[in-house]
């Protein structure tokens, strides 16, 4: 059996945790720049705010309803995804968690016994929510998929399901899948869910489950697909992934505060950026052997957004893999020059570090010089002192002073468990 821990609307969950008077109001959480609603609480949900949608079109309507809104908190929401990832690690044997995203894990949950299903999902339910104040849903099946399926149900309908299900029979299962829309179905996109709806008359995932393997391969994806037709007929087959494989790259990106013009600025941003994905390296323990640097213009009548894969993006393979802010400074610079043309609005720059290996695997190049070992203690104070103090305490001139491009965040709440200064205060 597998189980999956969903946080309920995440983000705003998180917003909500040192604010009572929130718990019962409606919240909502902005993208980068404040531009669009990416998270909305379940007050929110009933009050027909549309997810995704521009916050300017939405403004009077969460105006009227007195709707909390907030800019994206990430150094927030990144501590309490951790603390709720390792209250799993804790309630777990070594090795049964997969971390999804920010907000979902897989369990191998195999050491169960399945009289004990239930109780075990309720008390996953309880502790994450007793330790951490975050609210979870937990849904247990077969495999991942049928996981995927009960958790979803259960996050529907909170109050009947108490935020958990278990398909652990035959029963449950169909009628589960019985009233399970295609289309919400993990792996199924809206392409696909509008071609088995139009040429197939395929409606729910259990008309889906009994579609022969041969027509999946076909029709659904090929291998995917039959492991799709697998899953939801209780056959597992898509495991557990070991941590060492689900990373294959970091990026960072952002859509800057203001059209960008300068060159000079653009290398700012993008040193930026190097510098945060250079940090999220170490902190992952990992290296990168390669470097990809990108842009994105506004065309000229500033309606559309321009990304050309032949001219907006360079990419470098490092001689020796390493997670040295510097280095990997001094080598996105030139491609930032190769990128930058005069006379483009440019609104968002990005940086995607791939080849990753784990720092202790790095083999050096038979050329390349050495680097001091004293240059990582550097690296580890400095990231010491801006995660203790804040961001960019510390930080190479190259990204800049002033950073006029820097995004906009004028809804940001306080980083409650990060910063000394912007503990909660009960008064």
């Amino acid at each position: 059996m597998k189980a999956i821990v969903d946080c309920n609307s995440f983000y705003c969950s998180c917003e909500r945790l040192f604010r009572p008077d929130l718990w019962t109001r409606p919240v909502v959480v902005l993208s980068n720049n404040d531009g669009c609603i990416i998270a909305r609480s379940d007050e929110a949900k009933s009050l027909g705010i549309d997810m995704g949608a521009p916050y300017f079109l939405q403004r009077e309507l969460l105006q009227k309803h007195d709707v909390s809104v907030f800019s994206s908190n990430y150094h927030l929401y990144g501590d309490l995804s951790m603390r709720v990832m390792d209250t799993l690690r804790a309630m777990m044997p070594p090795g049964a968690v997969e971390v999804y995203s920010v907000d979902e894990a897989f369990l191998d949950i195999s050491h169960v016994p399945p009289e004990g299903y239930d109780a075990f999902a309720v008390s996953l339910r309880e502790t994450v929510e007793m330790w951490t104040g975050i609210r979870v849903s937990v849904g247990l099946g077969p495999g991942k998929l049928l996981a995927k399926v009960a958790n979803r149900i259960a996050k529907k309908d909170k109050k009947a399901s108490n935020c958990v299900m278990v398909l652990d029979t035959a029963e449950k299962t169909e009628a589960a899948l019985r009233n399970f829309e295609v289309g919400e179905l993990w792996g199924i996109g809206r392409r696909y869910a509008s071609k088995l709806r139009d040429q197939f008359g395929i409606n729910t995932a259990w008309q889906l489950r009994h579609m022969p393997e041969a027509w999946a391969q076909k029709n659904l994806g090929g291998v995917v697909g039959v492991r799709m037709i697998r899953e939801l007929n209780g056959i597992p087959c898509i495991p557990m992934k070991d941590p060492l494989d689900t990373k294959k790259m970091i990026s960072t990106s952002r859509m800057f505060g203001r059209p960008v013009y300068a060159l000079k600025d653009l290398k700012e941003a993008v040193a930026s950026y190097v510098a945060r994905a250079a940090e999220k390296l170490r902190r992952q323990g990992y290296s990168a052997g390669t470097m990809d640097v990108f842009v994105v213009t506004h065309a000229t009548d500033g309606q559309r957004l321009i990304y050309d894969p032949q001219s907006n993006h360079r990419y470098v393979v490092l001689e020796e893999a390493t997670c040295l802010t510097h280095v990997l400074i001094a080598r996105a610079m030139p491609l930032v020059e190769a990128l930058y043309r005069e006379g483009p609005r440019y609104v968002k720059a990005g940086v995607i570090l791939g080849g990753l290996v784990p720092d202790a695997w790095v083999q050096a190049g038979l050329f390349a010089p050495r680097q001091p070992g004293n240059r990582r203690k550097l690296m580890d104070a400095m990231d010491n002192l801006n995660h203790s103090i804040r961001p960019d305490t510390v930080r190479y001139a190259t990204s800049g002073l002033a950073r006029h491009w820097k995004m906009r965040q004028e809804m940001r709440s306080p980083r409650f468990t990060t910063r000394w200064d912007e503990l909660h205060r009960i008064t």
